[in-house]
């Protein structure tokens, strides 16, 4: 439920159990991760070992966390205004780890956004104007964490934690204020924890979006990215050349869907931005494997 400082809380009946990790985790270069199902051995009251991680559905370097069903991004086009990118690299991860991406436009008291909500509305993702002030779209998107381990990230300032708070009282989760002059929030999240809502739902609180760099994404080749753009699915095929990186080439479906309205121009900007940004990777790392 928990990794702090070397030790790991293992939820066992209810309760939690603080564990270590033998030695031979180290020497194979794996670790527990919050999210994962684990077997260890008791070593004194509230005390343990960990033994055993059972196989993944999926897992993330940054934040470590595993086994989770769906991401929540929040994201607000009020104080501090989330950059589409941002919105985009995260579903990219998402998507691309089979994890259903949820886009969740907070602050709707301040700013509803309209065009920026219907930007990943017509890409085909789950979408939802909330307000941790007014409570607006909360038991909806509660309703979708229902049966669901869901993890919560969100660039500072956002309102996640508020939002989380709310969700599942009595976490009381440390909330930061908004510089008015920088246009960000203070970190305010600096471990990954699981919370378990009144309802049932499993959600994790991560760091906020500055814990991923591209360099560390789970994305690694750029001709997989164009897959973890579900709206390019449509076109994709219907490309002149085989190979296609749907960037600048003639007979591109995917760009002539683009020109003729039928895509979104932020969600293809960011796709550029992106495939351009780990062909960089992959082009030093060949560099670097061959020296």
């Amino acid at each position: 439920m928990k990794a702090l400082s070397g030790f790991y809380y293992v939820e066992n009946g209810g309760g939690l159990v603080r564990c270590r990790a033998r030695g031979k985790f180290r020497h194979t270069g794996q670790s527990p991760l919050v999210g994962d199902t684990v077997c260890f051995t008791a070593t004194g009251e509230g005390e343990g070992i960990i033994d055993a991680i059972k196989p993944r559905r999926n897992s993330f370097t940054r934040p470590p966390i595993a086994n989770i069903d769906q991401m929540v991004i929040v994201c607000t086009q009020a104080v501090p205004e989330t950059d589409p990118f941002l919105v985009d690299r995260m579903t990219a991860i998402a998507v691309n780890a089979g994890v259903e991406a949820i886009v969740c436009v907070n602050k709707a008291d301040e700013d509803p956004a309209p065009e920026f909500l219907e930007i990943y509305t017509h890409a085909g993702f789950r979408t939802f104007l909330t307000s941790a002030v007014t409570g607006e779209g909360l038991e909806k998107l509660e309703e979708a964490l229902l049966g669901k381990f869901s993890v919560f990230t969100g660039n500072s300032g956002v309102g996640k934690s508020s939002i989380l708070n709310i969700l599942s009282p009595g976490v009381d989760i440390p909330t930061g204020e908004v510089s008015l002059r920088l246009g960000r929030g203070r970190h305010t999240t600096r471990h990954v924890e699981i919370f378990r809502t009144p309802s049932g739902a499993l959600i994790a609180d991560t760091p906020g979006f500055a814990a991923f760099d591209i360099e560390r994404m789970e994305l690694t080749d750029p001709e997989k990215l164009q897959y973890a753009f579900p709206e390019f699915a449509p076109y994709i095929d219907s490309c002149r050349f085989v190979g296609c990186s749907h960037t600048k080439e003639s007979g591109c479906a995917v760009l002539r869907a683009l020109k003729d309205g039928d895509l979104e121009p932020t969600r293809h900007k960011s796709y550029v931005r992106l495939y351009d940004q780990l062909k960089s990777v992959n082009e030093w790392k060949r560099k670097e494997s061959s020296n």
